[in-house]
């Protein structure tokens, strides 16, 4: 008998999953895509001590950077910090431990992690503070740096659409992370902008099958704009 895959929301979705110094994978690009319901979740639970991997750590008083302003976080795993000013003033006043990734690089090791890969060889980072403590090795006269995989107690992600078994469909800039951050959590939670029945999805265009997914719900989502570009009128 398969198992039921579908809560209420963000609250159920998450009931036992959650605690004090657990490793948190947190999918998104900027801000889109980024599991809103269950960022705010996490901040109402007060959880802290949490490792959290993202490319970014969201913006001032929005995204990953409402858990930075409850101080819930404790280290973060990322590529693209730039947005964020409490981000910058708790790093740079010791608060805050970072580890710095190549976006790339960042992106593969959580891949990785999902892939039951524990670590690859890759030129990203060779002679610069990337590389130091790491690893090397010579590969057909270059240098390559060893970097290990990457593992969450928690992968919560976002899709547009998913069914009551996990499948999902993601959206454009979405799928830079969420789809290999679903593979790499002990448990995946995704959040979806619709909830559909089982069979509507094409199985050809499903991004991340449901095997992947343990728990999925139907979310409610502001969706911001990272950065609003705009021609001037004339």
């Amino acid at each position: 008998m398969m198992a039921n895959k579908v809560y209420a929301d963000a609250r159920s979705a998450l009931e036992g999953a959650l605690f004090e110094g657990m490793t948190v994978m947190s999918g998104g690009f900027g801000l889109c895509g980024i599991p809103e319901n269950l960022i705010a979740e996490i901040r109402r639970s007060g959880v802290g001590g949490l490792t959290v991997i993202s490319n970014n750590a969201g913006v001032d008083g929005f995204g990953l950077g409402l858990l930075l302003q409850s101080r819930q976080v404790k280290k973060m795993i990322a590529s693209y910090v730039g947005e964020n000013k409490e981000f910058e003033r708790q790093y740079l006043s010791g608060e805050l431990e970072l580890e710095f990734n190549p976006q790339g690089t960042l992106a593969e090791r959580c891949r990785a992690g999902g892939a039951g890969i524990p670590g690859f060889y890759t030129r990203t980072g060779v002679g610069t503070i990337v590389a130091e403590g790491k690893e090397h090795r010579e590969f057909d006269g270059e240098t390559y740096i060893l970097e290990t995989a990457l593992r969450a107690d928690l992968s919560m992600v976002k899709a547009w659409r998913g069914d009551a078994q996990g499948n999902l469909v993601f959206r454009r800039t979405s799928r830079n992370f969420n789809p290999d951050m679903a593979t790499a959590g002990r448990i995946c939670v995704a959040e979806v902008e619709e909830l559909v029945p089982v069979g509507t999805l094409d199985p050809d265009h499903i991004h991340l099958p449901g095997v992947f997914v343990n728990r999925i719900f139907e979310g409610r989502f502001e969706k911001r704009i990272e950065q609003r570009t705009v021609r001037p009128r004339g």
